[in-house]
């Protein structure tokens, strides 16, 4: 994959927040409504947000790793 069409860490963790929003959500439609699928997918939806948004952050620290070398000539 080239650089011109790899998510910045920033959108990957963009992304996972509006996961885990929607995780919420569901999960408060699950508890609204007693169904038990919208729970679980709500939960799950949630718990997989966060990861992203953890992989989003050390994306964002591996480009300013890479950024800091490029700007100290390494």
């Amino acid at each position: 994959m080239s650089d011109i069409t790899r998510k910045s860490g920033e959108q990957i963790e963009l992304e996972g927040k509006a996961k885990e929003l929607g995780g919420r959500v569901k999960d408060a439609l699950g508890d609204l409504t007693g169904n038990p699928r919208h729970d679980v997918e709500g939960k799950l939806d949630k718990l997989e947000g966060k990861a992203q948004q953890n992989l989003g952050r050390a994306q964002q620290d591996v480009e300013n790793i890479d950024a800091a070398r490029r700007r100290d000539g390494l």
